[in-house]
């Protein structure tokens, strides 16, 4: 039976009267003053499709969205359980991998070689807030598909020979990532900024983390997160709403929770009091990969979209301040880019790119010099109208096929947000003044007490980096990323 039932209803198809854009990788949100925006909004051209939200007596969210263009279906069972929950560095993403290593239903090679045979896709992983199981197939083989979907969620087998086997691979990719400095810079930053605080975990885990991990601590993740009242199935794709309804209360009727779920909670995040420079040694490096940056905002955050058109001008386009002047000006690199990264009680900002070891002091400069231009000059008329028309060009085609809108109502799950981030974005964008565009730059854009993460060869850079403030030095190859 359903106990809870709450209706979405928006335009049935989406609306594409805008241009084009490439997406956009890393942007914004966090709780903030009252906005301008306060006030109603007129609607936009581009809505959410309708969607509908039922919670089945279990306590299993189904947030479904017909979208019946194309005969195809996404699923993402998303669980309350990233990162933030890890007793051990990478545990969450070990424990969503493992999922796939056997089933109530088959074994790992035999789910393999049913997705395979269907031409559809199923994977887990992790991420800071939550994980996910996703699967991507032809609506037909709905049937066949999400039973399967559902032993991997509800049944795994845990089997141990694989899991060492996951573990080992899972340890060997992360020393080839340290091998790269852009593959883990974001890591050494988020230890950085946020320190004791578990936004400052790598959600991968490390070295020393993976090779002491052990299954009984998987399985205790598991019995502890995955509970259906933790958990919500978001489905876009071609299917008739009764219809995938009442087979999903069907099919999941029989899982029930096994322990209290642990309420959510926020842990206080303190900002940094000074600058702090983490030099990271990679002697072999020939370049030098830097971050620059502070905390930023949440996922709530109402001013949400007026960031992202300033960012859009400061990095978040190829024709941003940030590459004009580091790339196309200078040529100190092949690009520049900065954004926000939101999470559920915090996020940050941040600046990054790469250089060569011999430029590292002028590109750090150049960098703040300008992103310095955001209060010393600050930004005109139309510039701004210039990113408003980027943002609005570049926003539909973010929420277009079923993966993507399945993806966004996950989001709205682990971030509790609702369709109005879709329907007002656009009046939302149009609205945004000059007068906004200062206070946003002053409340929320990060100026002093940067952190700095540069990773090089530090004998070089050692002198430079004591430039911005108080240096730590530590080793690319060794474990973790603080030490």
């Amino acid at each position: 039976m359903i106990k809870q039932l709450v209706t979405v209803t928006a335009a049935v198809g989406l609306v594409f009267s805008l241009s084009s854009c490439a997406p956009d990788p890393e942007v914004v949100s966090d709780k903030a003053p009252a906005t301008s925006f306060d006030k109603p909004l007129a609607a936009s051209s581009f809505q959410m499709p309708a969607s509908e939200t039922v919670i089945l007596d279990n306590g299993l969210t189904l947030m479904l969205m017909p979208q019946t263009e194309v005969p195809l279906m996404t699923i993402n069972a998303v669980v309350r359980a990233g990162s933030v929950k890890d007793d051990i560095a990478g545990l969450a993403s070990i424990t969503a991998q493992s999922l796939l290593l056997g089933n109530s239903l088959a074994s790992k090679q035999e789910t393999e070689l049913l997705v395979d045979s269907l031409g559809a896709s199923l994977d887990a992983d992790s991420g800071v807030e939550g994980s996910y199981i996703g699967a991507d197939f032809m609506a037909k083989d709905t049937e066949q598909m999400l039973p399967i979907l559902k032993a991997v969620l509800t049944g795994p087998t845990f089997d141990q020979t694989e899991f060492s086997k996951l573990l080992q691979n899972e340890v060997a990719a992360l020393a080839q990532a340290k091998e790269s400095p852009r593959a883990v810079i974001s890591a050494y930053f988020n230890a950085l900024l946020f320190a004791d605080h578990p936004y400052g975990s790598p959600s991968f885990g490390d070295s020393e983390s993976l090779q002491d991990m052990s299954l009984q601590q998987v399985q205790d993740f598991y019995r502890a997160h995955y509970q259906p009242a933790n958990t919500a199935l978001t489905i876009a794709g071609d299917f008739e709403l009764a219809e995938m309804k009442a087979y999903i209360e069907g099919l999941f009727s029989d899982w029930q929770g096994s322990a209290a779920i642990e309420a959510l909670t926020s842990e206080l995040i303190e900002a940094p009091t000074s600058a702090k420079v983490l030099l990271v040694d990679k002697p072999d490096a020939i370049e030098t990969t830097f971050l620059i940056g502070g905390m930023g905002i949440s996922r709530d955050n109402p001013d949400f979209v007026g960031l992202k058109v300033i960012n859009t001008i400061l990095g978040g386009r190829f024709t941003s301040w940030l590459n004009d002047e580091l790339r196309v000006n200078s040529g100190l690199t092949y690009g520049a880019r900065s954004g926000f990264i939101p999470f559920r009680d915090g996020g940050m900002f941040r600046i990054s790119t790469f250089t060569k070891t011999s430029t590292t002091e002028e590109a750090i400069d150049l960098a703040l010099a300008t992103y310095a231009r955001l209060w010393e000059q600050g930004i005109d008329q139309a510039t701004l109208d210039s990113a408003k028309a980027y943002v609005k060009g570049q926003f539909p085609p973010d929420y277009e096929t079923t993966g993507q809108l399945s993806s966004l109502m996950a989001d709205m799950y682990l971030f509790d947000f609702g369709p109005d981030f879709i329907n007002e974005f656009e009046a939302k964008v149009n609205g945004l003044t000059l007068a906004e565009s200062k206070r946003l730059i002053d409340s929320y854009f990060p100026r002093d007490n940067l952190q700095y993460v540069l990773i090089g060869r530090a004998d070089e850079i050692q002198d430079i980096a004591a430039k911005y403030g108080e240096v730590r030095r530590v080793k690319m190859q060794a474990p973790g990323f603080s030490r």
